[in-house]
């Protein structure tokens, strides 16, 4: 067989070793199929050998990371990359692909931070003395916590002690930055004098953390980062606000609860603010670190900064994806996320019944209906807050088989699954992945033709 043409095509496309190799073990996969066969199994041909031997090198040169259409309804799916990155992102992404002025002043030639592409733009935007950038908000609240308070205490609210996906804990990661843990108040409720009595010689920082996942309710009080901030700095204590997701405009214009900004918080007097990027910016993944710059050079020294420092990619798609919050009244036109949030129920039921006519006759005899859903933003942000939405609700006694058919296909279709049946949320189905949540649908139907 390495003397036939179809192998030599083989060896010219994938390589004579690599082609070789592949053969060898798709012989030796039949040889054991024939041997465990309890009937006698058919040989295959030398042309069945090299197409099977073609088949499995395509399929070994397919990408792991592939796109695939979130019809789950979640905007933040953690699983699924969370916020689709805004095509300027992704054009600045590839300009920078090669060589670029990713830490070098192009006046006098010498070496400059990184964040020199966004500091401009951070500070205009949130009102931040200065910036520090790392690859996630885990990495930026180790690296302040390690960075301004090694061996000292840090007060943080016992409502506030969260544990979110991945089981990322604060008090661990306060462990490991070498801080001590001073928990006040109880679960349910925290005063500001639960903060004020904490106070002493060993305080190095007074911290909020926005918790994230969950969210509380009935008898409950929490401290808002003013009077966090005004106790902390009578007593000369920096105070640091972790709000996660890093809400950079008003959620109210998309009919959400009020999430803080981080231009909010710096004003309301926090001397740091740790954000996330891709939530509810958008971007890539990263961590902002912004605020006073005198702290900010304190976290930038610290030698866990160089470990977590971000490469020219993040850096060029974070500038891009920044830039669109300098025009507020258009973000919804130019962020896919704002997009979604955007998005008018009627027009979310039009596209789910165009793309429900075209299902019926793929997947008949299933029921096929558009039904009212719910819609979640994800990534921790106002968590226990539904998005109202439509659906296409397909129903099925193999809910998971149809689903993780869908996953399967050349292009995955990510759905959600109750009461029997597959929904399809289109709030975060574009009209332009329509097209493919129909092809896959016609997938699965010749498949199993």
């Amino acid at each position: 067989m390495l003397e036939m043409d179809a192998f030599a095509e083989l060896a010219v496309q994938f390589g004579r070793d690599r082609a070789a190799e592949a053969l060898r073990a798709t012989v030796e996969a039949w040889r054991h199929a024939i041997k465990a066969s309890p009937t006698d199994l058919p040989p295959p041909t030398p042309d069945t050998l090299l197409d099977e031997t073609r088949r499995a090198l395509s399929r070994d040169d397919e990408p792991n990371l592939k796109p695939a259409v979130n019809a789950t309804g979640i905007l933040l799916h953690t699983g699924l990359g969370r916020a689709p990155m805004p095509s300027a992102a992704r054009e600045a992404v590839l300009r920078c692909m090669g060589c670029c002025n990713l830490q070098m002043d192009m006046g006098d030639g010498s070496r400059i931070h990184r964040e020199h592409a966004i500091r401009d733009l951070v500070c205009s935007l949130t009102g931040a003395e200065d910036v520090a950038l790392v690859n996630n908000n885990a990495a930026a609240t180790l690296l302040v916590l390690a960075a301004l308070a090694p061996g000292r205490e840090v007060v943080v609210s016992r409502g506030e002690l969260i544990e979110i996906g991945g089981s990322f804990r604060l008090p661990d990661i306060m462990a490991q930055s070498g801080a001590k843990l001073r928990e006040v108040g109880t679960t349910n409720k925290t005063h500001l004098r639960d903060y004020e009595q904490a106070i002493g010689p060993a305080t190095a920082l007074l911290m909020k953390v926005h918790k994230s996942n969950y969210g509380m309710v009935g008898f409950t009080k929490e401290v808002g980062i003013a009077e966090i901030a005004a106790a902390g700095h009578a007593r000369g204590i920096a105070v640091a606000d972790d709000l996660g997701c890093g809400a950079m405009v008003p959620l109210e214009r998309f009919g959400l609860p009020h999430e803080m900004t981080i231009a909010e918080s710096l004003a309301a007097g926090a001397d740091l603010v740790l954000a996330s990027t891709d939530k509810l910016i958008g971007g890539p993944q990263g961590g902002l670190v912004v605020g006073k710059a005198a702290l900010v050079a304190k976290v930038r020294q610290h030698p866990l900064y160089r470990a977590f420092r971000v490469c020219k990619m993040t850096a060029a798609a974070l500038e891009a994806t920044l830039r669109l919050f300098k025009s507020p009244d258009t973000i919804a036109q130019t962020h896919p996320l704002y997009a979604m949030l955007d998005k008018p129920p009627e027009a979310i039921r039009a596209q789910a019944e165009a793309l429900a006519a075209r299902l019926r006759p793929i997947l008949a005899p299933r029921a096929v209906e558009v039904v009212p859903h719910e819609a979640f933003l994800g990534g921790g942000s106002v968590p226990a807050e539904p998005i109202p939405s439509f659906a296409i609700a397909i129903a099925s006694d193999k809910a998971d088989d149809l689903a993780r058919a869908l996953r399967a296909c050349r292009v995955p279709v990510c759905p959600r699954i109750h009461d029997s049946a597959v929904y399809l949320d289109m709030r975060t189905v574009s009209e332009a992945e329509c097209d493919l949540v129909a092809e896959s649908f016609r997938e699965i139907a010749g498949s199993a033709s």
